[in-house]
């Protein structure tokens, strides 16, 4: 797994213009809990918490202050929807030899059979490993795999020192037949079919309006003239 070293300094202003005044400065407010200690409320550096959150489950050493480090896992991170910068991460305390459970990516490798279609339908699996040792994904070999065949949790190949905490019915990878070029074009003859049921239908009720109001103009006429 992934393991970083973060300078981070305690926050002491709040609110939203002092979140604002953070990021402007390349910084990116944090806050630590867990283990039943007081929230601590941090400023951490934009750009080395950016690189840093590009590896799931990463642990990251916080050096606060320069006075203690803390271990931490980043629980919830928020970004801007539009531009895609962080602009808060939730951090949860953790301590060495610490078990807890973590979503961790899952990753095909091979090839299938030919004219085979391979579903990723879970793509993360819930694992239980020590904070220090998380896993940053599981292999899945689909080497020569049929259609008809599924993955389950259950059939996948931990790393040493995880456990599962995932359903072990939880349907993981299913390969199925690729469609055949018929089916697709058929497929995609019935979709331009039902876009233009549905164009129809509302240029009817668009035509329609008018008339209905002319309809009821009409009636309103002759009590307005008397």
């Amino acid at each position: 797994m992934s393991d970083v070293k973060i300078i981070a300094e305690l926050r002491t202003e709040f609110g939203k213009g002092a979140a604002r005044r953070l990021r402007r400065s390349d910084r990116v407010p944090a806050v630590l809990y867990g283990h039943g200690t007081d929230p601590l409320h941090l400023s951490l550096p934009g750009h080395e918490t950016m690189l840093a959150l590009k590896s799931r489950n990463v642990l990251i050493t916080l050096d606060i202050d320069g006075r203690k480090n803390e271990l931490a896992l980043p629980k919830h991170v928020q970004r801007d929807p539009l531009k895609g910068f962080i602009e808060h991460v939730d951090l949860i305390l953790v301590r060495r030899g610490e078990k807890v459970v973590v979503d961790v990516r899952v990753v095909t490798v091979g090839e299938a059979a030919p004219e085979t279609l391979v579903n990723l339908e879970n793509p993360t699996v819930a694992v239980q490993a020590e904070a220090t040792q998380l896993p940053e994904r599981i292999e899945v070999s689909i080497e020569g795999l049929e259609a008809g065949t599924q993955i389950h949790a259950r059939d996948l190949a931990l790393p040493a020192g995880a456990t599962l905490e995932a359903d072990e019915d939880l349907l993981v990878v299913n390969v199925t037949m690729a469609p055949t070029a018929e089916e697709l074009e058929a497929e995609g003859a019935g979709e331009v079919e039902e876009a233009a049921e549905i164009a129809a239908e509302v240029e009817g009720e668009v035509e329609g309006e008018p008339v209905a109001a002319e309809a009821g103009a009409a009636e309103e006429m002759p009590s307005e003239q008397a």
